[in-house]
């Protein structure tokens, strides 16, 4: 009996918003491409501001700052982030939701820590928060309310003190805009001051794209507000007290000039707002061409961001790993939320390894410590330690996506480099600071191999732009430093030849630079010399030939679906697994779970597939997968959605005896005496019988006004028919039913595809065909005989479910216009079998209509075929 999938009755119209491929890449560009802009800008515009000042005034002012200023800027620090807890707390409370107080606390802490200094805040403490969250018990779309609190709650309290400052305390002349400050402070107030009154006015949820937002009260929103501002406020007072006295000019004027920057940091995209927001504070103070205000300004925003900004981070990751050392000490396996996000953490403090690195190769090392190398180590050791310390910090950026990706190699290589890179650190500059950044990272990462299995190369990692984007923007920062380090050395081609222990600190930086960007350049070129991208061609007959041996051990008979021939094959490199999927739109649905026996092959068919679809520009689908191989996409990042529920009967139970199954027992009987019997053809008998197969078929097709589906379900194709055996209903010397057969070697489940009938045949021939066949499966001894799936079966509409169950069990319930949902479960309910759910694994974010719409084409046959029969 043909099923109909979900996605059927999914809306055509969606799938025709599908954009054009070329401009969804400059889409995809246009945000990387922005940030690197606004960056490039910024360092420009710091170059400019900073012209007259030196990097040994900067030093000089950050090495003056006294400890009762660089304690109080600490304690301002804690108190801004414990401020910050409260935005998690308040959007629980909002949801109605009760978490304990210590573990929201940390998740905050964790998230605002990591956000703040690689910016790109949504998407990281999003994600972070996600992780966290999901494993507390939330359901998707209450993290995204919680998400959607937070991030609503930061910038009220931005605009609101932004707004409020401008209207007390005018605009610098030097800065954009200083002659409108007034309305543009009446214009951003206005904004908190709408939000605040708007729940009590309009009471009905706002309608925003596909989106329905309930307004607040103004008691929440009056919260908003106030920890917004309040945590603003914190962060420009931790500033505040590390400035030089000599523009102390009042906290309100200092506060209007913090604010204009953070926002245009914020908005530039640039992560962390680095460059843009120290640029804009230059040119507050006024401080062009005079750099005894410029180099005291200078040296509090590095103050500033190393006390706000870096020793939180390195606090949240103390925390991080201090977790994953007593699960290991304890011998007990980590809670899985905490090892996916493991990979993602060991990336990111990679990626920050390797900048520090570039930045120490690129400013001067401390006179004394060089005076010490100088008597104790040979010009040679020093040079040749601060090139390889650039080098080492190029790889680590590149190695970062490869331990993101959970590579086995980027792993070893991060280890053995972390250690060299400490190492270097100590013989270029007795740089023990960065050094122990260097070892204890690498402690941390040593025990955590099991997290990374993958055996793939790193040249076939594929990198996305935005993480290239922040590759090509770190080396930019190291070479402005280099610039701004060195302004004072006049450039000539000699020096590029000049080695000595005291005055080759500018020829080192060229050159330790220079080799950076070659051996970026190097994996870049390498990289081009890569694996093709996915084919997406149906297989051959040695691509099928090479699978049916696979098919044959596979558990589940779906994997059969491969012999259809419509649907492209990726191996893996052994030959072990493939993934059969097919192309519709951006989306790339792979079908099933990868078919193999080999658990390593088909977790790193995942990843293949995955990168394959990032490398294409395409959203990477499993459709109807088992849950025993969840883990395998929720490792890749993907996201769950039940579509509903198989039916499998167990064979040594199943009879026909009983009370409950009397109608059955009757109707095999009452056929059995006209004379209906089962015969089983082996494949190889197929082929004659075509012929009267093709008739039945297309009765049945004629009979029920429906054409042929295909993807997910069989379609009468010879060239299919002819790779599996067919079950044959005779009546008399009279075919009146046929399905072709699933069958594996290991004879744990049989299954049927293709099943068609004459429309005048007998009542309840398919309940004789399906009984008879479990009987015959059961003498043969299989274990199981899968009935398929019944679309949308085990949805739960409750209050708490996640939004796609609701829905989905609203369909199930009401949708009988569009296909028999329930009578579909009933009538597989009456071979008493046993429901095991099927998923379907999709990127998060919001294509999810776009996919659904593209998974409905595919399997009907296009978009016409969604809306009909």
């Amino acid at each position: 009996m043909e099923q109909v999938k979900i996605e059927q009755v999914v809306d055509a119209g969606v799938a025709l918003a599908s954009p054009d491929q070329r401009a969804v890449r400059l889409r995809r560009l246009a945000g990387p491409l922005l940030s690197a802009g606004m960056l490039c800008l910024a360092l420009w515009a710091l170059h400019r501001l900073s012209r007259e000042v030196n990097y040994h005034q900067v030093r000089h002012y950050v090495q003056g700052i006294s400890h009762t200023r660089l304690l109080l800027a600490a304690l301002l620090t804690a108190l801004g982030y414990g401020v910050m807890t409260l935005y998690d707390r308040f959007a629980l409370d909002a949801i109605g939701k009760r978490l304990p107080w210590l573990r929201v606390s940390l998740i905050s802490f964790i998230s605002y820590a990591f956000s703040n200094a690689l910016g790109m805040a949504l998407l990281v403490s999003g994600s972070i928060r996600y992780r966290f969250y999901i494993r507390s018990g939330l359901s998707t779309i209450e993290v995204a309310r919680v998400v959607l609190f937070c991030a609503t709650s930061f910038w009220l309290g931005l605009l609101a003190l932004t707004g409020v400052t401008l209207l007390l305390v005018p605009l610098p002349v030097e800065l954009p805009l200083a002659s409108a400050s007034q309305l543009l402070g009446v214009l951003l107030t206005l904004l908190p001051v709408i939000w605040l009154f708007a729940g009590r006015v309009w009471r009905r949820p706002l309608r925003l794209w596909r989106w329905r937002v309930s307004l607040p009260t103004p008691a929440v929103a009056v919260r908003q507000i106030l920890v917004g501002a309040f945590d603003w406020g914190l962060a420009a007072a931790v500033l505040y007290v590390l400035m030089p006295d000599g523009l102390n000019n009042g906290f309100g004027h200092f506060l209007a000039i913090f604010v204009i920057a953070q926002i245009i940091g914020l908005v530039s995209h640039v992560p962390g707002g680095l460059g843009v927001f120290e640029a804009v504070m230059l040119a507050g103070f006024g401080v062009t061409g005079n750099a005894d205000l410029a180099a005291p300004i200078l040296g509090a925003l590095a103050a500033f961001r190393v006390i706000y900004y870096l020793l939180p981070l390195c606090a949240a990751t103390v925390l991080v790993i201090q977790r994953e050392a007593r699960g290991w000490r304890e011998k007990s396996l980590l809670p899985r939320w905490f090892s996916d996000l493991l990979p993602s953490f060991f990336a990111g403090l990679t990626l920050v390894s390797g900048a520090v690195l570039l930045f120490s190769g690129a400013t001067r090392a401390l006179p004394l410590r060089m005076a010490i190398l100088s008597e104790i180590l040979p010009l040679s050791v020093l040079e040749v330690s601060h090139l390889l310390a650039s080098v080492i910090g190029m790889l680590l950026l590149i190695l970062a996506r490869g331990l993101q990706r959970r590579l086995d190699a980027a792993y070893w290589l991060t280890l053995v480099l972390l250690l060299a890179g400490a190492v270097f650190s100590l013989l270029k500059g007795i740089d023990y600071e960065e050094a122990t950044l260097l070892v204890l990272l690498a402690m941390a990462l040593a025990p955590a191999h099991r997290l990374f299995y993958r055996r793939a190369s790193l040249f076939s990692t594929s990198f996305s732009v935005s993480w290239i984007a922040a590759i090509v923007a770190v080396l930019g920062c190291a070479a402005w430093l280099v610039v701004f380090s060195y302004k004072h050395v006049e450039y000539s081609a000699d020096l590029w030849w000049e080695f000595s222990f005291h005055q080759g600190g500018a020829p080192r930086a060229l050159r330790a630079l220079v080799a950076a960007t070659a051996a970026g350049m190097l994996f870049a070129l390498g990289s081009l010399i890569r694996p093709l991208k996915l084919k997406r061609e149906p297989p051959s007959d040695a691509e099928l030939a090479r699978a049916l041996p696979l098919i044959k051990q596979f558990p589940s008979a779906q994997a059969h679906l491969a012999l259809m021939g419509d649907k492209s094959l990726l191996f893996d490199p052994t030959h072990q697994a493939f993934v059969m999927f097919d192309t519709e739109g951006r989306s790339w649905v792979a079908m099933g779970d990868p078919v193999g026996t080999d658990e390593e092959a088909r977790r790193e068919l995942v990843w293949t597939f995955l990168e394959q679809c990032e490398r294409a520009g395409g959203w990477p689908v499993f459709y109807q997968v088992s849950p025993a191989d969840l883990d395998l996409y929720l490792e890749v990042g993907l996201t769950l959605l039940k579509i509903g529920e198989e039916a499998r009967v167990r064979l040594d139970g199943f009879n026909l005896d009983g009370k409950s199954r009397k109608v059955l027992r009757n109707t095999i009987n009452k056929l059995t005496r006209e004379g209906l019997r089962l015969e089983i053809v082996p494949a190889e008998a197929v082929p004659p019988l075509l012929p009267r197969l093709k008739e039945i078929s297309d009765a049945w097709l004629r009979d029920k006004s429906v054409r042929e589906k295909r993807f997910s379900l069989g379609a009468f194709d010879p060239h299919y028919l002819v790779r599996t055996p067919m079950a044959l209903v005779w009546q008399g010397d009279r075919l009146v039913a046929f399905a072709n057969l699933f069958l594996n070697d290991t004879r744990q489940e049989a299954s049927v595809d293709l099943m068609r009938f004459l429309p005048d045949g007998p009542a309840g021939l398919m309940d004789y065909l399906f009984v008879e066949l479990m009987q015959w499966a059961h003498s043969e001894g299989y274990q199981w005989f899968n009935l398929g799936m019944a679309p949308l079966a085990g949805l739960q509409n409750r209050r708490q479910a996640p939004l796609w169950n609701r829905f989905g069990a609203l369909v199930f319930g009401r949708g009988e216009r569009f296909y028999n949902f329930r009578g579909l479960q009933r009538y597989k309910d009456k071979f008493d079998p046993q429901w095991e759910p099927r998923y379907m694994a999709v990127p998060r974010g919001i294509a999810l209509p776009l996919i659904l719409a593209n998974v409905a084409s595919l399997i009907s046959g296009g978009l016409s075929g969604v809306v009909r029969r």
